[in-house]
């Protein structure tokens, strides 16, 4: 499956419903839709749009076995491993070790303390053997954000980790590890996905082998055609669609960014939406207007 992990392969949302419980006939029916109707290459869960930091280890391993069981091996799938410590992050990763899942997507550790270069080598690498999967590192926590140089580093020296995922609205850090990966020098052949949400169609031009990002997940058909048209050459639909997302993206980008998220499903009629689970507010009637008007390709100056 690992070279199947290419596109566009959005970070679903997880479904809750009033009672805090999961909404399992939800969650199936969207990543129905996703791969018949959509057309996505890849399905991620329990990341951060997923609101993995917030299900227990049973939910976890329920969202991800629902998941493979309704893709039925159609597109990869990628498990979201959110964790403060190697052992946490090898539990989690060993709940889905017998299931056929493409990679785990593993941030740092999340917590205050950022552990030293050495240490982080040491934890992916960990990860990865002791739970015989695959790693996607999740380049996302601002305390303990990985530099490009460090990236290539854990890919060079972990055998098991395969790629990286690059988000932090950082451009010129994805831009260093596309030139690194040309050049061989994190070796293996990695993957390396854009999560710079707001600056997809760039990513692509640069060489990025896909997304894993929020923005995916609330419009995963537009960030499918924005792929083909890059794939294509066609710069005048790839600009618009660009144009078109950057709106959306801006109304849904907030600390509340996954129940936007689930907003921005539920405007579109996704079976998939759902409430955040608390105690992440709800879309404010400010956000769902705006989340409204970009879904309507309106401008917000327009309306001021």
């Amino acid at each position: 499956m690992r070279s199947r992990l290419q596109g566009i392969i959005p970070p679903l949302a997880t479904p809750f419903l009033a009672d805090g419980s999961i909404d399992y006939a939800a969650h199936r029916a969207e990543v129905a839709y996703l791969i018949e109707k959509a057309g996505v290459h890849g399905l991620a869960v329990t990341g951060s749009t997923g609101e993995g930091y917030a299900v227990t280890s049973e939910e976890f391993r329920s969202v991800v076995a629902a998941t493979v069981e309704e893709a039925a091996g159609r597109v990869p799938v990628i498990a979201g491993v959110i964790a403060n410590s190697t052992a946490m992050a090898v539990e989690r990763g060993r709940l889905v070790a017998g299931l056929p899942i493409a990679a785990l997507q593993v941030t740092p550790v999340h917590y205050l303390f950022r552990p030293d270069d050495e240490e982080m080598v040491r934890y992916f690498g960990d990860v990865a053997e002791r739970t015989g999967l695959p790693v996607i590192i999740y380049n996302v926590v601002p305390w303990s954000y990985l530099s490009a140089d460090l990236v290539a580093r854990v890919m060079r020296e972990c055998d098991g980790v395969i790629g990286v995922k690059q988000s932090a609205k950082d451009l010129k850090t994805l831009a260093d590890l596309m030139l690194l990966a040309g050049e061989g020098k994190a070796g293996k052949d990695p993957v390396v996905f854009s999560a710079v949400d707001a600056l997809l169609y760039p990513s692509f031009m640069l060489g990025a082998h896909g997304t894993i990002s929020a923005i995916a997940a609330a419009a995963p058909a537009e960030c499918v055609a924005l792929w083909n048209a890059v794939r294509d050459g066609n710069h005048a639909e790839a600009l618009r669609l660009h144009q078109w997302l950057l709106r959306l993206w801006n109304a849904i980008d907030a600390p509340n960014l996954p129940a936007n998220v689930k907003t921005a499903l539920r405007l579109q009629g996704h079976p998939g939406a759902g409430l955040p689970r608390p105690p992440m507010a709800r879309s404010s009637p400010g956000q769902i207007e705006s989340i409204r008007r970009a879904l309507a390709g309106e401008s917000e100056t327009a309306h001021g």
